[in-house]
């Protein structure tokens, strides 16, 4: 059995996870392992850390959520290569979300310019999208 459930409902839980996590919402991008979840503590170098624009996600439609608005930042906080985001509540500590970063077309769950980051340098999040399951 296959458990399948409406777009309405798809798109629903999509928006709660937003609700979640809340409006101040803070990016942190890092070169280090994808911790095992959101609970395991932080691995490797912050590269970046981020807050996002207040409506940082758009409204979840045909069972998908996408970045909105710019996600970029003037200026890296240390030098190395991005390899996992996690997006944590308005205190930058309590992680909701989690996944890995690759350059654009690369197939990461975030895509950047180039993961190569250098401190000071600006760079942009080209995407970013949440799709749910159970289709």
């Amino acid at each position: 059995m296959s458990l399948q459930l409406s777009v309405a409902a798809r798109n629903a839980r999509l928006d709660a996870v937003e609700s979640a996590i809340g409006v101040d919402a803070v990016l942190k991008i890092f070169e280090g392992s994808l911790p095992a979840n959101c609970a395991a503590a932080d691995d490797g170098t912050v590269l970046t850390t981020l807050a996002l624009p207040t409506d940082y996600l758009a409204a979840a439609a045909g069972g998908s959520k996408a970045k909105s608005g710019t996600w970029q930042d003037a200026s890296a906080d240390a030098t190395g290569t991005a390899q996992y985001f996690r997006l944590y509540a308005s205190d930058g500590v309590t992680c909701h979300l989690q996944g890995t970063v690759t350059a654009t077309g690369g197939g990461g769950d975030m895509t950047v310019q180039n993961t190569s980051f250098a401190a000071t340098q600006q760079f942009t999040i080209t995407g970013f999208t949440l799709t749910d399951a159970n289709a």
